[in-house]
Parts: C-alpha cells; sequence; structure tokens
C-alpha cells in the first residue's frame, strides 16, 4: 500500500502555451498566401485587364489554342477569324494571350 500521491507538473502559463500551439498553424497561412495564394490574384487581375484592353485587329490565342484575329469584341464574346474568311465566335474568357502583332503572319 502506497500512501504517497502522484506528483504532477503544474503549466506555468495556459495561454501562452495555446499561442505556441497555433503559432506554426499561423506561419503556415502566411506562407500559403505568399507563395499560392497572392500570385494567382495577381495573375487574375492580369487577365482582367488583358481582356478589358482587347480590341479589334488584336492577335490571340485561345484555351484550346486556336490562333486568330480579333474581328468583333463584344461584353462576352469575341469574334476571331482563323482564316481568311473564316471566324468563330468564342467566349472572352476563353482568350489566353494577345500576340504582338504581325505573329500570324509569320506562321
Amino acid at each position: 500500500m502506497s500512501f504517497i500521491s502522484n506528483a504532477f507538473a503544474q503549466g506555468t502559463g495556459g495561454t501562452e502555451s495555446s499561442l505556441m500551439s497555433f503559432l506554426p498553424l499561423i506561419l503556415m497561412f502566411g506562407v500559403l498566401y505568399f507563395i499560392m495564394i497572392r500570385p494567382q490574384m495577381k495573375r487574375q487581375k492580369e487577365h482582367r485587364n488583358m481582356l478589358a484592353e482587347m480590341a479589334k485587329g488584336d492577335e490571340v490565342v485561345t484555351n484550346g489554342g486556336i490562333v486568330g484575329k480579333v474581328t468583333k469584341v463584344g461584353d462576352a464574346y469575341v469574334g476571331v477569324e482563323i482564316s481568311e474568311g473564316t471566324e468563330i465566335t468564342v467566349q472572352k474568357a476563353s482568350v489566353t494571350t494577345i500576340l504582338p502583332k504581325g505573329t500570324i503572319k509569320s506562321l
């Protein structure tokens, strides 16, 4: 029989230890923001600006890899001439790149 009770160490700062347990989570979110979220938001903003500045005569590439010259620009759709006399209508958001002038002639 043992009359001696077990002794347990007492914590010195409950709030300090809980803050230290959340610190890695906060640091991970900070790193995630600067490595993944912020660059993606920047790309989206650049793409929106590119679509807003698109004009008739620009040479573009679509998501599907179609290369052509813009003939009409609407709010949601763009007319793209892919060869002489052949025009297709694509969604404005599907345009990924505006090429430098004269690129299509060199293809």
